[in-house]
């Protein structure tokens, strides 16, 4: 069992804290909610299986994030996502909200490199600081990847409204 502080955690206690941040990470990083949970799952049973011990909330917080993105570009490359094939176009799929769609479309299509510290910044609340951690980076180069994927936003975001 991953401990906390020299505390055991238990599996429920697990997905009641943090199932919700790594779904949300998951499917934003996959962009389908049902590979999202395929993601948080393979993540939660990587963290069971791992047994790891965190010093602290901010270390085991890093941690699933880091976990999160790494399987999520691991699905992007696996050999079954490579082999599956879209469903057929007219297939009657609930229609998302519109509202806020192409916001999310175009933070979807940036590249990993940009969107992640978006995603962390603007929608989880991170600092510049707490990503870089997270992402094994400088702040610095943080806060130029969010410059860059803001403007990325901009010019993809102009061109919808047009």
């Amino acid at each position: 069992m991953p401990t906390l502080n020299g505390v055991p955690l238990s599996c429920e206690e697990i997905l009641d804290r943090y199932g919700a941040l790594v779904y949300r990470l998951a499917v934003q990083g996959t962009g389908s909610p049902v590979d999202g949970e395929d993601v948080a799952q393979e993540v939660f049973v990587s963290l069971i299986q791992s047994d790891p011990r965190f010093t602290d909330e901010l270390h085991l917080r890093a941690w699933l994030v880091r976990a999160t993105a790494n399987r999520c570009r691991s699905w992007g490359t696996s050999a079954w996502r490579r082999h599956t094939v879209p469903l057929a176009q007219g297939w009657d799929a609930p229609a998302p909200s519109p509202e806020g769609l192409g916001v999310l479309e175009a933070v979807a299509a940036l590249p990993a490199k940009y969107r992640w510290p978006v995603y962390l910044h603007y929608i989880e609340g991170y600092t510049a600081e707490e990503i870089g951690t997270i992402l094994r980076c400088p702040r610095n180069t943080v806060l130029s990847r969010l410059q860059r994927a803001r403007k990325k936003l901009k010019d993809a975001l102009k061109e919808e409204w047009t």
